[in-house]
């Protein structure tokens, strides 16, 4: 089944600013919120913008020299918000607005319902809201901003903020004096065009507002999106519609949208694109509906760091990243093996109380595991799910990673544990470092199979990597890698503040082929030394197959390169690109759901916003959006998807869900 693949910066996952705690920016003194800091829905961004207001009204104690307490950038939801709280509790605030108040409601067309989802969460703000039409939340929000004497100065556009104790706001009417900003003007800015000749038409226009108004005429709809559908089943009533989208499917629609289109009687054309207002002769009306323009460039104009840009302070970091993880893997390898310029003496410089710097790594990164996620668990702790999951990977790791391998083991030795026989047999008991094969499977761990082991870890080895994981895989798809393995455990900790930065496009699935790679090297080398004893031709070939998949793959790939690049792509570089138990996992889960055995699936159901919340926070890149929208099943025939549930988690719809089959053609959903 073909992957579904999403442009780098799909719809709704316009660049973010860079924010810090209490959701300030990169500029000191500035704060964000509302669609821009991730709160899609109406209410997620009044009780946004109540807490914002809270946290300023305490830091407000301190004098001042300012005119004004806070200004603020934007009168929507968020915005108003912010700004209602904060005078009521005597602070001196301004609203600064480019259009007027509300001016994302007045462009929803006429009669269009505002519904006040989610519903089990409560409405802390200052501002009044409940379910009503547009012109109804409007002019209620209107009375109560003139009911508090709120200054809002409407048709002013802000041109630049320069920092500083006392900040300075920057407009085409003047300058102000404030101590705070907070910008609240959402992630879009104007309508985009298409950049043809002849738009500035009279006939072209860029939003509906009343369909009613539309009576008799010949339409051409541009655009493949919700609002495009929408917009194009208005105005069928009464007109003659073409729906045209240069698209070859109607895929950021949803499926609730695509059904009313098919039934309203719209001429829709794919793959077809307006390059000329000279191919709409013959309409009365073309509406451009293709989204607007992200505001990238107003909030570089505002000194904001966007995510993911490189700019000189991310290639610093990143050479800073590299050099960290350089030295730690570098010198691991082992005493006399260490990377330059460690050579000779690295190993022995990190090893200390007659510890060698392996058992310390060993604690350093359980402790980084340990730290990251419950700061991760503090993070998503809200569900319930996401709590053992956290909870199982620190877990996994303090007893399988760590006592284990460094302790427990020996102590079974010691005091024969595990029997007298095992106990003395010192092809068992001098080697604790097999026992990390208890978890790890191969071939991410394979070396349980070579070197003389004990046919107590060759059986177990066997049983663990094809009996065990793929009975895991046909109930749980690939949740081995977000709730059991330590490499995805550090991914899912450390790297979880940096998951919105997953590589996203046609490119990153393309690169996911590489541990296919990686798979095929892994059997071939464990061919070569298994069979090097009874071969004596394979015998160099394995030594120098083993060699260098030990240094390629064991400590650039798995250690170096992925932890270093960790901030920048994501923690899940060596798990979605190089890992081959990731790709054998993936192929069994594939085969089992194309045989419709598999009980591992994401299911939608109708309620999907195309916020963008579960694209933007999915760790191995998939567009789950367009899955949601498509109210498509996602499952490992269509996707790499790892089971963490953190696009369930974000959700603002409860959208999402994992689902099983009971038998086969019959979907049950039921709750994570």
């Amino acid at each position: 089944m073909e992957k579904i693949s999403v442009i780098s910066q799909p719809g709704g996952l316009a660049r973010r600013p860079v924010l810090r705690e209490h959701n300030e920016s990169s500029l000191d003194g500035l704060f964000v919120v509302g669609d821009l800091a991730g709160a899609p829905l109406i209410k997620l961004a009044l009780e946004q913008g109540e807490q914002l207001a809270r946290h300023l009204e305490a830091k407000l104690r301190e004098p001042h020299g300012a005119d004004w307490d806070v200004v603020v950038v934007g009168a929507g939801a968020a915005g108003l918000a912010v700004a209602l709280r904060l005078k009521q509790l005597g602070r001196r605030v301004l609203v600064v607005e480019k259009r007027e108040i509300v001016a994302t409601f007045r462009d929803f067309p006429e009669g269009k319902r505002i519904y006040d989802e989610p519903k089990q969460r409560g409405n802390p703000s200052a501002l009044d809201f409940g379910e009503a039409s547009k012109e109804e939340l409007v002019e209620r929000w209107r009375r109560q901003v003139a009911e508090a004497d709120l200054e809002v100065r409407a048709g002013e556009e802000v041109t630049g903020v320069e920092p500083g104790a006392v900040m300075r706001v920057r407009s085409e009417r003047g300058e102000y004096r404030t101590r705070y900003v907070v910008l609240a003007s959402g992630v879009r800015g104007n309508p985009r065009r298409l950049g043809i000749a002849g738009e500035d038409d009279m006939r072209v226009m860029h939003r509906l507002y009343n369909p009613q108004a539309f009576r008799g005429e010949r339409i051409l709809v541009v655009g493949g999106g919700n609002t495009a559908v929408e917009a194009a089943v208005a105005l069928s009533g009464d007109n003659e519609v073409v729906l045209l989208h240069r698209g070859g499917t109607l895929g950021r629609a949803s499926r609730q949208n695509r059904e009313r289109l098919e039934a309203s009687g719209v001429v829709v054309r794919l793959k077809t694109e307006l390059r000329s207002m000279e191919q709409a002769d013959g309409f009365d009306r073309v509406f451009v509906l293709i989204g607007a323009e992200a505001q990238e460039d107003f909030l570089r104009r505002l000194g904001l760091r966007l995510e993911g840009e490189w700019d000189w302070r991310r290639w610093v970091g990143l050479a800073l990243s590299f050099v960290i993880a350089y030295t730690i893997y570098g010198v691991k390898v082992g005493r006399g093996e260490e990377f330059w310029p460690f050579t000779g003496w690295g190993y022995e410089a990190l090893s200390f109380f007659g510890r060698g710097w392996s058992f310390w790594y060993t604690v350093l990164y359980t402790g980084v595991v340990t730290v990251f996620g419950l700061q991760a668990m503090r993070r998503w702790g809200r569900d319930r799910f996401q709590r053992w999951r956290f909870g199982t990977l620190i877990g996994f790791q303090w007893t399988f990673f760590f006592l284990i391998p460094e302790f427990l083991f020996d102590w079974a030795v010691r005091y024969e544990w595990v029997g007298a026989a095992l106990a003395r047999d010192p092809d068992f008991a001098g080697a604790a470092w097999r026992s990390y094969g208890i978890v790890y499977a191969w071939p991410l761990f394979f070396y349980t199979f070579f070197s003389n082991p004990h046919e107590v870890w060759v059986v177990w080895g066997v049983v663990l990597s094809f009996v065990l994981l793929p009975v895991l895989v046909l109930l749980h798809g690939k949740r081995y890698c977000s709730w059991i393995c330590g490499c995805g455990g550090l991914a899912e900790t450390l790297g979880d503040r940096w998951r919105h930065l997953a590589p996203k496009g046609e490119a990153a699935l393309r690169w996911e082929r590489m541990n296919g790679v990686v798979l095929g090297a892994a059997v071939v080398v464990t061919v070569l030394m298994l069979c090097q004893d009874v071969v004596a031709v394979f015998r160099g070939p394995a030594g120098v197959g083993i060699r260098y998949y030990r240094l390629v793959v064991d400590t650039w790939l798995v250690g170096i390169v992925p932890v270093a690049l960790y901030p920048f792509f994501g923690g899940k570089v060596w798990c979605r690109y190089w890992c081959p138990l990731a790709k054998m996992m993936e192929m069994w889960s594939a085969f089992y759901t194309r045989m419709r055995w598999s009980r591992f699936r994401i299911t939608a159901n109708d309620h999907c916003i195309a916020c963008g919340e579960c694209t933007r926070n999915c760790q191995v890149g998939i567009d789950v959006m367009k899955y949601a929208l498509e109210q498509r099943e996602l499952t490992n025939g269509n996707s790499s998807c790892i089971g963490c549930g953190i696009c369930i988690t974000v959700c603002p719809m409860t959208v999402l869900e994992f689902g099983k089959i009971e038998r086969p053609g019959e979907l049950i959903q039921i709750k994570p």
